[in-house]
Protein backbone atom coordinates (compact mmCIF):
# COMPACT_ATOMS: atom_id res chain seq x y z
CA UNK A 1 0.00 0.00 0.00
CA UNK A 2 2.66 2.14 1.06
CA UNK A 3 4.66 1.56 -2.45
CA UNK A 4 0.78 2.26 -4.34
CA UNK A 5 0.40 5.68 -2.52
CA UNK A 6 4.04 6.60 -3.17
CA UNK A 7 3.23 5.75 -6.68
CA UNK A 8 0.47 8.13 -6.59
CA UNK A 9 2.24 11.07 -5.12
CA UNK A 10 5.36 11.08 -8.10
CA UNK A 11 2.55 10.96 -10.60
CA UNK A 12 0.45 13.97 -9.05
CA UNK A 13 3.66 15.66 -8.88
CA UNK A 14 4.70 14.96 -12.66
CA UNK A 15 1.02 15.98 -13.63
CA UNK A 16 1.54 19.28 -11.72
CA UNK A 17 5.07 20.15 -13.22
CA UNK A 18 3.63 19.37 -16.53
CA UNK A 19 0.75 21.81 -16.11
CA UNK A 20 2.89 24.28 -14.96
CA UNK A 21 5.15 23.59 -17.92
CA UNK A 22 1.74 24.28 -20.43
CA UNK A 23 0.80 27.21 -18.42
CA UNK A 24 4.54 28.79 -18.76
CA UNK A 25 4.94 27.98 -22.69
CA UNK A 26 1.39 29.22 -23.01
CA UNK A 27 2.54 32.72 -21.20
CA UNK A 28 5.24 33.06 -23.57
CA UNK A 29 3.15 32.93 -26.76
CA UNK A 30 0.56 35.48 -26.28
CA UNK A 31 1.00 39.13 -26.23
CA UNK A 32 0.41 41.45 -23.34
CA UNK A 33 -3.27 41.36 -24.83
CA UNK A 34 -3.52 37.79 -24.23
CA UNK A 35 -3.09 36.92 -27.90
CA UNK A 36 -1.49 33.89 -28.88
CA UNK A 37 2.13 34.63 -31.15
CA UNK A 38 1.95 31.51 -31.73
CA UNK A 39 -1.27 29.25 -32.43
CA UNK A 40 -0.97 25.76 -33.77
CA UNK A 41 -4.04 25.80 -36.27
CA UNK A 42 -6.24 22.59 -34.92
CA UNK A 43 -8.61 20.25 -37.31
CA UNK A 44 -12.04 21.85 -37.42
CA UNK A 45 -10.23 25.94 -37.46
CA UNK A 46 -11.05 28.63 -39.89
CA UNK A 47 -9.74 31.96 -39.80
CA UNK A 48 -13.67 33.01 -39.26
CA UNK A 49 -14.13 30.96 -35.92
CA UNK A 50 -10.38 32.28 -34.90
CA UNK A 51 -11.47 35.51 -35.34
CA UNK A 52 -14.43 35.27 -33.29
CA UNK A 53 -12.44 33.53 -30.59
CA UNK A 54 -10.05 35.83 -30.10
CA UNK A 55 -11.81 39.22 -30.89
CA UNK A 56 -10.19 40.11 -34.06
CA UNK A 57 -10.58 40.16 -38.18
CA UNK A 58 -10.38 37.66 -40.54
CA UNK A 59 -8.52 40.46 -42.48
CA UNK A 60 -6.39 40.83 -39.90
CA UNK A 61 -5.15 37.29 -39.26
CA UNK A 62 -4.57 37.14 -43.04
CA UNK A 63 -2.06 40.47 -43.17
CA UNK A 64 -0.05 39.49 -40.44
CA UNK A 65 0.51 36.06 -41.38
CA UNK A 66 0.77 36.37 -44.70
CA UNK A 67 -2.39 34.23 -46.33
CA UNK A 68 -3.24 35.01 -50.25
CA UNK A 69 -6.36 32.66 -49.48
CA UNK A 70 -8.37 32.85 -46.40
CA UNK A 71 -10.53 29.99 -47.04
CA UNK A 72 -7.65 27.63 -46.59
CA UNK A 73 -5.22 27.17 -43.43
CA UNK A 74 -3.82 23.89 -42.82
CA UNK A 75 -3.49 21.45 -39.65
CA UNK A 76 -0.47 22.23 -37.94
CA UNK A 77 0.03 25.88 -39.49
CA UNK A 78 1.64 28.80 -36.87
CA UNK A 79 -0.72 31.65 -37.04
CA UNK A 80 0.59 34.94 -34.88
CA UNK A 81 -2.90 36.86 -33.30
CA UNK A 82 -0.80 39.57 -31.98
CA UNK A 83 -0.83 43.14 -32.67
CA UNK A 84 1.98 44.93 -34.12
CA UNK A 85 3.78 46.46 -31.36
CA UNK A 86 3.63 50.50 -32.13
CA UNK A 87 7.00 51.43 -33.18
CA UNK A 88 8.90 53.84 -31.25
CA UNK A 89 8.80 57.45 -32.07
CA UNK A 90 10.37 57.78 -35.87
CA UNK A 91 13.86 60.31 -35.47
CA UNK A 92 13.18 64.21 -35.21
CA UNK A 93 14.51 64.44 -38.67
CA UNK A 94 12.12 62.27 -40.30
CA UNK A 95 9.08 63.84 -38.76
CA UNK A 96 10.37 67.02 -40.04
CA UNK A 97 8.54 67.94 -43.44
CA UNK A 98 10.82 67.28 -46.37
CA UNK A 99 12.47 70.28 -48.12
CA UNK A 100 10.53 71.89 -50.65
CA UNK A 101 12.42 70.04 -54.04
CA UNK A 102 14.44 72.51 -55.74
CA UNK A 103 12.95 73.53 -58.98
CA UNK A 104 15.30 73.13 -61.40
CA UNK A 105 15.17 76.11 -63.61
CA UNK A 106 13.21 76.44 -66.41
CA UNK A 107 15.15 76.92 -69.54
CA UNK A 108 13.96 78.84 -72.12
CA UNK A 109 13.40 77.34 -75.74
CA UNK A 110 15.81 79.23 -77.92
CA UNK A 111 14.05 81.75 -79.92
CA UNK A 112 13.24 80.53 -83.28
CA UNK A 113 14.83 81.34 -85.95
CA UNK A 114 12.58 83.33 -88.31
CA UNK A 115 11.88 82.03 -91.31
CA UNK A 116 12.65 83.62 -94.44
CA UNK A 117 9.60 84.37 -97.03
CA UNK A 118 10.17 82.19 -100.40
CA UNK A 119 11.26 84.17 -102.89
CA UNK A 120 8.60 83.87 -105.29
CA UNK A 121 10.28 83.35 -108.50
CA UNK A 122 8.68 84.71 -111.72
CA UNK A 123 6.82 82.74 -114.04
CA UNK A 124 9.62 80.81 -116.46
CA UNK A 125 9.15 82.51 -119.62
CA UNK A 126 7.87 80.63 -122.28
CA UNK A 127 9.16 81.18 -125.76
CA UNK A 128 6.33 82.07 -128.69
CA UNK A 129 7.29 78.63 -129.91
CA UNK A 130 6.12 76.82 -126.94
CA UNK A 131 3.35 79.07 -126.26
CA UNK A 132 1.92 79.01 -129.93
CA UNK A 133 2.53 74.79 -129.57
CA UNK A 134 0.46 74.40 -126.23
CA UNK A 135 -2.29 76.19 -127.57
CA UNK A 136 -2.53 74.14 -130.67
CA UNK A 137 -2.45 71.08 -128.46
CA UNK A 138 -5.45 72.58 -126.15
CA UNK A 139 -7.82 73.40 -128.41
CA UNK A 140 -7.52 70.68 -131.42
CA UNK A 141 -4.42 68.74 -130.57
CA UNK A 142 -2.72 69.73 -134.26
CA UNK A 143 -5.39 68.47 -136.16
CA UNK A 144 -6.42 70.79 -139.48
CA UNK A 145 -10.16 69.37 -139.79
CA UNK A 146 -10.89 69.71 -135.50
CA UNK A 147 -14.51 71.40 -135.49
CA UNK A 148 -16.48 72.39 -132.66
CA UNK A 149 -19.49 74.22 -133.69
CA UNK A 150 -17.95 77.85 -135.72
CA UNK A 151 -14.43 77.13 -134.21
CA UNK A 152 -12.16 75.36 -136.70
CA UNK A 153 -8.92 74.08 -138.02
CA UNK A 154 -5.69 73.98 -135.59
CA UNK A 155 -6.35 77.49 -133.71
CA UNK A 156 -9.88 76.86 -133.17
CA UNK A 157 -10.87 80.03 -134.57
CA UNK A 158 -14.65 81.10 -135.14
CA UNK A 159 -15.97 81.86 -138.29
CA UNK A 160 -15.81 85.40 -137.82
CA UNK A 161 -12.00 85.59 -137.31
CA UNK A 162 -11.18 83.12 -140.01
CA UNK A 163 -12.87 85.99 -142.43
CA UNK A 164 -10.59 88.68 -141.33
CA UNK A 165 -7.34 86.19 -140.98
CA UNK A 166 -8.03 83.60 -142.90
CA UNK A 167 -7.21 79.43 -142.29
CA UNK A 168 -10.33 78.14 -144.08
CA UNK A 169 -8.47 75.86 -145.69
CA UNK A 170 -7.03 72.44 -144.72
CA UNK A 171 -3.86 73.14 -145.10
CA UNK A 172 -1.58 73.29 -141.95
CA UNK A 173 0.56 76.73 -142.84
CA UNK A 174 -2.62 78.26 -144.00
CA UNK A 175 -4.39 77.91 -140.37
CA UNK A 176 -0.75 78.56 -138.60
CA UNK A 177 -0.47 81.85 -140.00
CA UNK A 178 -4.15 82.82 -139.55
CA UNK A 179 -3.96 81.95 -135.72
CA UNK A 180 -0.82 84.34 -135.82
CA UNK A 181 -2.15 87.06 -137.22
CA UNK A 182 -5.32 86.46 -134.64
CA UNK A 183 -2.96 86.30 -131.76
CA UNK A 184 -1.15 89.29 -132.84
CA UNK A 185 -3.74 91.77 -133.53
CA UNK A 186 -5.75 90.36 -130.26
CA UNK A 187 -2.86 89.95 -127.67
CA UNK A 188 0.30 91.05 -129.13
CA UNK A 189 2.51 87.72 -128.57
CA UNK A 190 1.33 84.10 -128.59
CA UNK A 191 3.07 83.67 -125.14
CA UNK A 192 0.18 86.68 -123.44
CA UNK A 193 -2.57 84.73 -125.61
CA UNK A 194 -1.41 81.06 -123.69
CA UNK A 195 -1.74 83.13 -120.29
CA UNK A 196 -5.27 84.20 -121.20
CA UNK A 197 -6.12 80.69 -122.17
CA UNK A 198 -4.36 79.16 -118.95
CA UNK A 199 -6.57 81.47 -116.74
CA UNK A 200 -10.00 81.22 -118.66
CA UNK A 201 -9.50 77.88 -120.63
CA UNK A 202 -10.03 79.94 -124.36
CA UNK A 203 -7.79 82.52 -125.67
Amino acid sequence: MLSFKKTLTVAAGVASAFAFGASHASADTTDSQNLPTDYVVKSGDTLNKLSSEFNTTVDSIAAKNNIANVNLIMVGQHLNFAETVAQSAAPAQAAQAPAAPVAAPVQQAPAATPVAEPVRQAAPQVSSSAALNALIARESSGNVNARNGQYYGIGQLSAQARAVYGGNSTDYNDQLNAMKAYIAARYGTAENAWAHSQATGWY
